[in-house]
């Protein structure tokens, strides 16, 4: 196989995340840990890619992506990667090669919601471009094979992983704390802000602190925050005695990144029991899967957790073996690197930096 380059969007910077990486305030030398893709004799770089204008959107519609693979005029040889559609977009109409890789992320979860758009059914064109997609989570599979139709490219689930190295396993900390991350799309704050109120009532001493962007008003004792640097992140999981996620129905697993996050740490995750987290997270082994939209049913595990550190740390500890045993960026790049057919391995150099 030809040289490797993985597409980034612009707007993650990809030099001030590599300059972020050099002094330790990031995970990954690359986001998601694509650098360790790289095996001994191959080239992988990274590439910048801004939204294509209406010239490059144009040819894109005119010439789809699988037709303009077959021409090296248009897409030169070597093989591209977008780690989502959004990306992928992007790659097809800039950065095209003769081999395409992309994930998913959000189109399953829009289609199954609201049907097929004009926008989702030109996503679907260039997703029928890629040699190959994948999915973090098991529950988008079948329907991302149906939303692209017959005779699209193979559609396969790879598990996520963090880097471990950078969330480091930390002692259980002897006074409790509550903490919540994230805001995707699919967080349920309604959901999360009942629960933590009825987790306040029975434990008002405990300190509760949410990392969110919503516009729902957290409850009494309830400190919101609007975002944390990663280094703020690793100081605030170390302090977590339990991370709690409430999510709204989805197929893309809400709440992973943060949950893998929790438990390199060793921290017990409360999270709504969504598709495909099963993959992950083993109910009262390495984490708490709670049923989703019940905000009673999830105050009640935290209150739990809180009660009784020795087994809440004793179940951190197993998130932490479990994250080391499956689910790293070395366990992810070697995951794609085998469905890309690149032979790569967990152990690696760090791929070049070029093209940034």
């Amino acid at each position: 196989m030809s040289a490797v380059e993985v597409c980034y969007p612009l707007e993650r910077n990809l030099p001030g995340w590599i300059e972020r990486f050099e002094a330790d305030e990031v995970p990954g030398r690359w986001p998601y840990g694509l650098h360790e893709l790289a095996p001994a004799g191959l080239a992988v770089t990274a590439a910048s890619v801004s939204q294509p204008g209406r010239a490059q959107s144009a040819l894109a519609r005119l010439i789809p992506a699988a037709a303009r693979a077959r021409l090296p005029r248009f897409a030169p040889i070597g093989t591209g990667l977008a780690w989502d559609e959004n990306v992928a977009v992007r790659m097809s109409a800039l950065r095209p090669r003769q081999e395409m890789y992309c994930g998913v992320i959000w189109v399953t979860d829009r289609v199954g919601r609201s049907g097929v758009s004009t926008t989702d059914a030109r996503l679907r064109s260039v997703l029928r471009g890629m040699r190959g997609i994948f999915v973090n989570s098991r529950a988008q599979v079948a329907p991302l094979r149906e939303f692209l139709g017959a005779g699209a490219p193979s559609v396969e689930f790879i598990r996520f992983g963090v880097d471990e190295t950078f969330w480091r396993a930390q002692p259980y900390p002897e006074v409790p704390l509550i903490v919540s991350v994230g805001g995707d799309r699919d967080r349920d704050a309604a959901v999360l802000y009942e629960a933590l109120s009825l987790v306040h009532a029975s434990r008002p001493e405990v300190e509760i602190i949410v990392q969110s962007a919503s516009s729902v008003s957290p409850p009494p004792g309830v400190t919101r925050v609007g975002h944390f640097t990663h280094v703020q992140l690793q100081a605030l999981y170390a302090r977590a005695s339990v991370v709690a996620v409430a999510t709204k129905p989805n197929l893309h697993a809400s709440g992973l990144t943060v949950s893998l996050e929790s438990m390199a740490t060793g921290r017990p995750v409360v999270i709504n029991d969504a598709p495909g987290l099963r993959d992950y997270i083993v109910n009262g082994d390495n984490g708490w899967l709670t049923p989703m939209g019940d905000p009673r049913a999830m105050s009640e595990r935290v209150l739990a957790v809180l009660a009784n550190p020795t087994e809440a740390a004793a179940l951190g500890q197993r998130a932490r073996a479990s994250v080391e045993a499956r689910f790293t960026t070395k366990h992810l790049a070697r995951s794609l690197a085998g469905f890309m057919g690149i032979g790569g391995s967990p152990d690696a150099p760090f791929a070049r930096d070029a093209g940034v």
